[in-house]
């Protein structure tokens, strides 16, 4: 058994593709890419009332210092630098969702866009 096994793990090794798509430095980014796809919906569904800003600061910080990992590793490992780049840029734009909101008066025109949709459904009722 332990033959077959050798025998295997040499015919894909002697291949670079198949080397590649069996390592950890295909596996590892490709598993952790459900962050950036989860932050690039929410940007486009969630509402930002509901947006945490300590954990997108934390995401944000987290992209960024991997993404200089990804980079000073012997054998540069691009497609985990791309996964933290689209990660940080996702998470600073719903950092800037979460400031307009809470800080710069979006806020208020949520709740006045709110008040018209009302008062326009119940004229419409009429």
């Amino acid at each position: 058994m332990a033959a077959v096994v050798k025998a295997v793990n040499a015919k894909i090794r002697s291949n670079k593709v198949l080397d590649y798509l069996c390592s950890t430095h295909f596996w590892g980014p490709a598993s952790n890419f459900g962050i950036p796809i989860a932050a690039v919906a929410d940007m486009t569904t969630k509402d930002p009332e509901i947006i945490s800003g300590p954990m997108t600061l934390s995401l944000s910080v987290y992209s960024a210092v991997f993404m200089r990992y990804a980079l000073a590793v012997q054998l540069k490992n691009y497609l985990l630098f791309g996964c933290h780049f689209i990660n940080c840029a996702s998470q600073l734009t719903q950092g800037y969702r979460y400031l307009t909101y809470w800080n710069y008066g979006g806020r208020e025109l949520a709740l006045k866009a709110k008040e018209g949709a009302a008062a326009a459904q119940g004229v419409v009722g009429k």
